[in-house]
Protein backbone atom coordinates (compact mmCIF):
# COMPACT_ATOMS: atom_id res chain seq x y z
CA UNK A 1 0.00 0.00 0.00
CA UNK A 2 0.95 4.02 -0.68
CA UNK A 3 3.22 5.36 1.78
CA UNK A 4 1.05 8.49 3.04
CA UNK A 5 -1.12 11.07 1.50
CA UNK A 6 0.16 14.98 0.79
CA UNK A 7 -2.50 17.86 1.46
CA UNK A 8 -0.35 21.00 1.46
CA UNK A 9 2.82 22.66 -0.05
CA UNK A 10 4.51 21.41 3.83
CA UNK A 11 3.21 17.92 3.27
CA UNK A 12 5.44 18.06 0.00
CA UNK A 13 8.47 19.79 0.93
CA UNK A 14 8.87 16.89 3.59
CA UNK A 15 8.24 14.43 1.12
CA UNK A 16 11.51 12.69 -0.12
CA UNK A 17 11.83 10.48 -3.48
CA UNK A 18 14.46 8.69 -2.32
CA UNK A 19 16.57 12.00 -0.75
CA UNK A 20 13.86 14.29 -2.34
CA UNK A 21 11.01 14.91 -4.72
CA UNK A 22 12.60 14.66 -8.27
CA UNK A 23 12.12 18.03 -10.55
CA UNK A 24 9.96 15.64 -12.96
CA UNK A 25 7.48 14.75 -10.24
CA UNK A 26 7.20 17.85 -9.34
CA UNK A 27 6.66 19.07 -12.99
CA UNK A 28 4.65 16.54 -13.94
CA UNK A 29 1.94 16.91 -10.36
CA UNK A 30 2.22 20.64 -11.82
CA UNK A 31 1.40 19.99 -15.61
CA UNK A 32 -2.00 17.83 -14.01
CA UNK A 33 -2.61 20.29 -11.25
CA UNK A 34 -3.60 22.76 -14.24
CA UNK A 35 -5.09 20.29 -16.89
CA UNK A 36 -7.93 19.00 -14.65
CA UNK A 37 -10.95 20.74 -13.71
CA UNK A 38 -11.94 21.11 -9.92
CA UNK A 39 -14.90 22.48 -8.95
CA UNK A 40 -16.12 24.35 -5.79
CA UNK A 41 -17.19 21.42 -4.66
CA UNK A 42 -13.91 19.60 -5.01
CA UNK A 43 -15.16 17.69 -7.86
CA UNK A 44 -11.84 16.85 -10.15
CA UNK A 45 -12.87 16.65 -13.74
CA UNK A 46 -10.98 14.59 -16.23
CA UNK A 47 -10.34 17.32 -19.46
CA UNK A 48 -9.24 14.50 -21.66
CA UNK A 49 -9.87 10.65 -22.66
CA UNK A 50 -7.57 8.72 -20.32
CA UNK A 51 -8.48 5.39 -22.85
CA UNK A 52 -6.87 7.50 -25.95
CA UNK A 53 -3.73 7.11 -24.40
CA UNK A 54 -3.25 11.06 -24.35
CA UNK A 55 -0.28 11.91 -22.06
CA UNK A 56 0.71 9.02 -21.93
CA UNK A 57 -2.57 7.12 -19.93
CA UNK A 58 -3.53 3.70 -19.97
CA UNK A 59 -5.40 1.79 -17.63
CA UNK A 60 -3.84 0.41 -14.34
CA UNK A 61 -4.71 -2.83 -13.55
CA UNK A 62 -3.33 -2.56 -9.87
CA UNK A 63 -1.42 -5.97 -9.59
CA UNK A 64 0.70 -5.60 -7.29
CA UNK A 65 -2.07 -4.36 -5.24
CA UNK A 66 -0.11 -0.84 -4.70
CA UNK A 67 -3.54 0.67 -4.08
CA UNK A 68 -7.16 -0.61 -2.38
CA UNK A 69 -8.57 -2.16 -4.87
CA UNK A 70 -11.62 -0.04 -6.73
CA UNK A 71 -15.43 0.27 -6.03
CA UNK A 72 -17.71 -0.88 -8.77
CA UNK A 73 -17.85 1.47 -11.77
CA UNK A 74 -14.15 2.74 -11.07
CA UNK A 75 -11.20 2.11 -12.64
CA UNK A 76 -7.20 3.31 -12.39
CA UNK A 77 -4.79 4.93 -14.67
CA UNK A 78 -1.70 5.66 -14.63
CA UNK A 79 -0.65 8.90 -16.86
CA UNK A 80 3.18 10.41 -17.73
CA UNK A 81 4.69 7.70 -20.03
CA UNK A 82 6.52 9.17 -22.51
CA UNK A 83 7.21 6.50 -24.78
CA UNK A 84 3.12 6.09 -25.17
CA UNK A 85 1.53 7.20 -28.30
CA UNK A 86 -1.53 9.41 -27.88
CA UNK A 87 -3.28 12.54 -29.67
CA UNK A 88 -2.16 14.78 -27.33
CA UNK A 89 1.50 15.17 -25.60
CA UNK A 90 3.08 15.95 -22.37
CA UNK A 91 4.56 19.43 -22.21
CA UNK A 92 7.84 19.82 -23.95
CA UNK A 93 9.62 20.63 -20.50
CA UNK A 94 7.50 17.86 -18.63
CA UNK A 95 8.95 15.35 -21.66
CA UNK A 96 12.20 15.99 -21.59
CA UNK A 97 12.77 15.96 -18.03
CA UNK A 98 11.06 12.66 -17.94
CA UNK A 99 13.35 11.49 -20.48
CA UNK A 100 16.51 12.71 -18.95
CA UNK A 101 15.33 10.33 -15.33
CA UNK A 102 14.24 7.35 -17.06
CA UNK A 103 10.73 7.73 -17.88
CA UNK A 104 9.82 7.48 -13.79
CA UNK A 105 7.52 9.49 -12.16
CA UNK A 106 3.73 8.68 -12.58
CA UNK A 107 0.22 10.26 -11.58
CA UNK A 108 -2.05 7.50 -10.90
CA UNK A 109 -5.77 8.40 -11.05
CA UNK A 110 -8.92 6.32 -9.97
CA UNK A 111 -12.06 7.41 -12.02
CA UNK A 112 -16.02 6.83 -11.69
CA UNK A 113 -16.38 5.82 -15.16
CA UNK A 114 -19.33 8.02 -17.00
CA UNK A 115 -23.13 7.60 -17.33
CA UNK A 116 -23.04 7.49 -21.18
CA UNK A 117 -27.07 7.62 -21.33
CA UNK A 118 -25.83 10.62 -19.33
CA UNK A 119 -23.03 11.94 -21.02
CA UNK A 120 -21.96 12.98 -17.58
CA UNK A 121 -17.48 13.53 -17.43
CA UNK A 122 -15.25 11.31 -15.84
CA UNK A 123 -15.03 12.21 -12.16
CA UNK A 124 -11.40 11.55 -10.25
CA UNK A 125 -11.60 10.38 -6.56
CA UNK A 126 -8.45 9.55 -5.92
CA UNK A 127 -4.83 11.06 -7.43
CA UNK A 128 -1.48 9.12 -6.68
CA UNK A 129 2.02 10.19 -7.25
CA UNK A 130 4.80 7.50 -7.54
CA UNK A 131 7.67 6.04 -9.32
CA UNK A 132 9.15 3.10 -11.09
CA UNK A 133 11.86 1.31 -8.92
CA UNK A 134 14.82 2.28 -10.30
CA UNK A 135 16.78 -0.02 -13.04
CA UNK A 136 19.32 -1.15 -10.73
CA UNK A 137 16.63 -2.65 -8.66
CA UNK A 138 15.49 -5.87 -11.21
CA UNK A 139 11.52 -4.81 -10.19
CA UNK A 140 10.18 -4.44 -13.83
CA UNK A 141 7.43 -2.38 -14.54
CA UNK A 142 6.10 -2.58 -10.50
CA UNK A 143 5.45 1.13 -8.84
CA UNK A 144 7.38 1.86 -5.12
CA UNK A 145 5.10 1.71 -2.75
CA UNK A 146 7.50 3.28 -0.36
CA UNK A 147 7.37 6.40 -3.00
CA UNK A 148 3.44 6.10 -3.78
CA UNK A 149 1.44 9.15 -2.52
CA UNK A 150 -2.08 10.71 -2.11
CA UNK A 151 -2.68 14.21 -3.30
CA UNK A 152 -5.61 15.53 -2.08
CA UNK A 153 -7.61 18.28 -3.43
CA UNK A 154 -6.20 20.80 -1.23
CA UNK A 155 -2.87 20.45 -2.35
CA UNK A 156 -3.77 20.41 -6.36
CA UNK A 157 -5.11 24.13 -5.62
CA UNK A 158 -2.20 25.10 -4.12
CA UNK A 159 0.22 24.14 -7.01
CA UNK A 160 -1.38 25.58 -9.44
CA UNK A 161 -0.98 29.07 -7.90
CA UNK A 162 2.96 28.38 -9.29
CA UNK A 163 2.98 29.46 -12.71
CA UNK A 164 5.08 27.27 -15.06
CA UNK A 165 7.95 29.44 -15.48
CA UNK A 166 10.92 28.52 -14.30
CA UNK A 167 11.35 30.52 -11.64
CA UNK A 168 8.17 29.58 -9.88
CA UNK A 169 9.11 26.00 -10.19
CA UNK A 170 12.88 26.86 -9.06
CA UNK A 171 11.09 28.45 -6.07
CA UNK A 172 9.02 25.46 -5.28
CA UNK A 173 12.17 23.12 -5.76
CA UNK A 174 13.90 25.26 -2.96
CA UNK A 175 11.35 25.39 -0.66
CA UNK A 176 11.14 21.25 -0.87
CA UNK A 177 15.15 21.38 -0.63
CA UNK A 178 14.68 23.80 2.61
CA UNK A 179 12.14 22.32 4.71
CA UNK A 180 12.36 18.29 2.97
CA UNK A 181 13.26 17.33 6.82
CA UNK A 182 10.06 18.22 8.17
CA UNK A 183 7.44 15.92 8.52
CA UNK A 184 3.83 16.89 8.15
CA UNK A 185 2.03 14.12 6.70
CA UNK A 186 -1.51 12.33 7.20
CA UNK A 187 -2.14 8.22 6.72
CA UNK A 188 -4.89 7.76 4.36
CA UNK A 189 -7.70 8.98 2.49
CA UNK A 190 -10.84 8.85 4.67
CA UNK A 191 -12.32 5.76 3.34
CA UNK A 192 -15.78 6.75 3.21
CA UNK A 193 -17.08 6.83 -0.19
CA UNK A 194 -19.97 9.36 -1.77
Amino acid sequence: MMSCCLNSITHLRSVGFGQSVPEQSLWLLHWFANEIDININDDISLTFDPNSGDYGSHQYRNDEQLLEPPPWGYQYYSLGNIHREGSLRLPHHVFQLEHEAGNRARIIIRVREPNHGWRTSQIIDRVYITQHYGTSEYRGTDYDPQYTYGITTSLLRAIRRFSMDSDDINLLMSLRNRYRNQVYITQHYETSEN
